[in-house]
């Protein structure tokens, strides 16, 4: 497991005037990459990227969403769409990054979308969709995601202690298609763990549909997923890649939700090809 520490760590000021907290890696004059990261996750899932040759020549940021890591955690602060857009926002603009490919997992698909909404597509130059999702799920798409979230949902939101640390263990089950280790296992636990069961059950409570921006998204867009992903299905790639005609996909086999962790240096070669011909 890598040590290796930030250039830099910044507390920025978000909606609603939380704290976020964010972590600046690699090359500083390099094409800026803001990862954002999917729910009760953080800023250390990026590990593989921050310390890989990407930073060789990209200024890398990472940043805990509010609710998670070591950003701040109020109670109620995440039902309206535009405070996740101005948290992306702020970190752009208070750390002056010039146009950045926003790279996306899971939950931070819907992020994504709340920031373009709202500020639209000027000052971002690509967007990376991985194990993304962008719509809640209803009748009409519960082939997006898959009955085994959907039946532990209530269980991540539980105040039992016993009930959500089992709750979490199948989740990051899920999570990949071979068995974590138990240094990754461990070190994955540590950061869902801190996530307070309130903002889960907020998560989950949003209602979103965002289907007529992304018909009409004009960005380059790589969409990334694993082909046995056991969170967010491959249809919801598919689907995004029909929404976006101009996207291009890349399908990962024998890999669940988190590609840029189970495989990573395919996943940091893609990135690196997309960036660098934006």
């Amino acid at each position: 497991m890598s040590n290796k520490k930030p250039l830099k760590t910044y507390k920025v000021v978000g909606g609603n005037g939380i704290n976020l907290h964010v972590e600046e890696y690699g090359n500083p004059n390099g094409t800026p990459l803001l990862f954002i990261h999917g729910a009760l996750q953080s800023r250390l899932c990026w590990m593989k990227q921050t310390d890989s040759e990407l930073a060789d020549d990209f200024r890398i940021v990472t940043m805990d969403l509010r609710g998670h890591g070591w950003s701040d955690k109020p109670e109620n602060a995440y039902a309206d769409s535009s405070v996740w857009a101005k948290d992306i926002h702020a970190v752009i603009h208070s750390l002056s990054l010039n146009r950045p490919v926003l790279v996306g997992w899971s939950y931070a698909g819907y992020v994504i979308c709340d920031y373009i909404r709202t500020y639209g597509e000027a000052d971002v130059r690509g967007i990376h969709l991985v194990g993304a999702c962008t719509r809640s799920i209803t009748a009409n798409n519960e082939d997006e995601t898959t009955k085994e979230l959907m039946e532990l949902a209530p269980l991540l939101s539980s105040n039992d202690a016993a009930t959500r640390i089992g709750s979490l263990e199948k989740f990051l089950a899920l999570c990949v298609y071979k068995k974590h280790s138990p240094q990754d296992y461990y070190f994955f636990l540590g950061f869902n763990a801190i996530v307070p069961p309130h903002i889960n059950s907020a998560l989950f409570a949003r209602t979103i549909d965002n289907q007529d921006l992304l018909s009409k998204l004009k960005l380059p867009i790589l969409i990334t997923h694993g082909v046995e992903d056991k969170v967010v299905t491959k249809t919801a790639a598919q689907r995004h890649a029909q929404l976006i005609s101009h996207a291009q996909t890349s399908f990962y086999h024998h890999v669940g939700h988190t590609p840029f962790w189970e495989a990573d240096k395919r996943f940091n070669a893609e990135l690196r090809h997309f960036a660098k011909h934006l």
